[in-house]
């Protein structure tokens, strides 16, 4: 999914993702009362737009049904544990929407291009990854895999950005540095894992993250056509009038707060 070069306005994004917000928050009724199962499975390049896209779909959704996993360096106890088995808590339970920034397929991506796993690890883990994925699909489960597509010349101007913008900086990592010359090294990982894992039960979809904001809205209309969702009734509770008189809140008498230290 490739959407304009002309990038997308922010009045026009807005306007264009609240309406999409409204169905996201009808399907998340929809999942709560039949119990369905949804994950999604966010993955790119550094910087190609993960964290911004979570945050499209679950900005409006009660953050008690949906749950974002972002999982860090596995423990040296977790590094001899079946390669699924840390991901697999994670999983959703009935009327629950997971969204994974980054999932299993670290493993066919980054732990590969910086030597964290063997060939033979990897090579074991393209050859496992459909049977677990078909064992979670024939359980039910909602399982969709979408991947974040950067140009290099679009990346090196996002970490350009993190790196003279002091509130984005903590999202610069050392590994982050040693792929920037590794493009096509992560390029080559990635159409390997396509090769190995793009099956008819859980396809991959390659969406235009160049423009983040279209690139979002791609997104989130994809995922709502491909759910079953069906209209439910909600029953909307009433409001009735309180029989006491409103009351204030008494805070007392308040100190004013020193001036904040700047530098």
């Amino acid at each position: 999914m490739r959407v304009s070069k002309e990038e997308m306005g922010r009045k026009d994004y807005e306007e264009a993702l609240e309406a999409m917000q409204g169905d996201l928050t009808a399907m998340a009724g929809w999942a709560s009362q039949c119990g369905a199962r949804i994950l999604v499975i966010l993955e790119g390049r550094d910087t190609a737009g993960k964290t911004g896209a979570i945050n499209a779909i679950a900005q409006k959704l009660n953050p008690r049904q949906v749950r974002t996993v972002a999982l860090g360096t596995p423990t040296e106890r977790e590094k001899t544990q079946w390669y699924f088995q840390r991901y697999v808590p994670h999983l959703p339970a009935a009327g629950e929407i997971v969204l994974f920034d980054r999932s299993w397929y670290n493993r066919a991506g980054v732990e590969k291009v910086m030597g964290f796993a063997t060939p033979e690890q990897v090579s074991a883990f393209l050859d496992a990854a459909p049977g677990f994925e078909r064992m979670l699909v024939d359980d039910g489960l909602l399982l969709f895999k979408y991947w974040l597509t950067c140009d290099q010349a679009e990346q090196e101007e996002r970490f350009a950005e993190r790196h003279d913008d002091p509130s984005k900086r903590w999202k610069i990592s050392p590994i982050d540095l040693a792929a920037r010359s590794r493009y096509q090294d992560y390029t080559d990982a990635r159409e390997a894992m396509l090769q190995a894992t793009h099956t008819k039960h859980a396809p991959w979809t390659l969406v235009d993250f160049n423009d983040q904001r279209r690139g979002r809205l791609t997104l989130v209309r994809d995922l709502l056509e491909r759910l079953p969702v069906k209209k439910v009734e909600q029953t909307v509770p009433e409001l009735p009038s309180l029989a006491e008189p409103l009351a204030k809140e008494h805070f007392g008498v308040l100190k004013p707060l020193p001036p904040y230290p700047r530098d």
